[in-house]
């Protein structure tokens, strides 16, 4: 997947409270280079909006009436696999994270984050990383070292040749354009394999999935 930022950053949001989509839009127009495209107050609505208005990015609610979020972005995984989106939810509860990014999510925001926080994803994410919000970070840091301990590189073995090879070259700081030319791939093949790197080494962006790779000698 490609999420290079483009120059006007278009998006849609999905939430069933109007008042909130209201205030968020204005908050998003308020950056020059961030436009809202449409907005919708259920997961059948986004995932009609997303593939007519064709957004860089989607913000996304899980608790909606009708298709709620979970099932949205299982349908956006089908319907529009190359679009970035980031859950912006009331709940703070660990499991929803994690439960939205291995349904597809590369963000997740809670709705008590600072403006910042928000617009600090939203660039993350276009960049081609994930944001996990610190509620979760110092759980994952945890896992990452109980694995570095683990003699049996549980990790190691979830990756494949190719992701291992991925690894190597992401570690060098290789950014995805030049791993899909050394390697032969197209940009969004990469990123597939970089976003499943993520979820085996338990790390949230590139820098960390190095460390882990080296910690569990997976890489050198």
């Amino acid at each position: 997947m490609n999420f290079r930022k483009p120059q006007s950053v278009r998006l849609v949001i999905a939430d069933d409270h109007p008042i909130f989509r209201d205030g968020l839009r204005r908050l998003l127009e308020a950056e020059s280079d961030l436009k809202v495209l449409g907005e919708a107050s259920d997961g059948a609505e986004a995932v009609k909006l997303a593939k007519q208005l064709k957004p860089d990015i989607l913000l996304l609610d899980l608790a909606m009436p009708g298709m709620e979020g979970l099932q949205a972005l299982s349908e956006f995984g089908r319907k529009r696999p190359d679009l970035p989106v980031i859950v912006l939810s009331s709940s703070e509860d660990a499991r929803d994270v994690r439960r939205a990014l291995a349904s597809g999510a590369l963000g997740y925001v809670p709705k008590s984050a600072s403006q910042h926080v928000l617009l600090s994803a939203i660039r993350l994410v276009l960049n081609g990383d994930l944001y996990v919000p610190p509620l979760i970070l110092d759980e994952k840091v945890g896992t990452i070292a109980r694995r570095a301990n683990n003699p049996e590189r549980e990790s190691s073995r979830l990756l494949t040749a190719r992701q291992i090879e991925i690894l190597k070259l992401l570690s060098e700081g290789k950014p995805n354009k030049t791993i899909a030319s050394t390697l032969a791939l197209s940009e969004k093949t990469v990123k597939t394999h970089i976003t499943a790197i993520f979820k085996a080494l338990n790390v949230v962006n590139r820098t960390q999935a190095a460390a882990a790779g080296r910690e569990q000698g997976i890489i050198s």
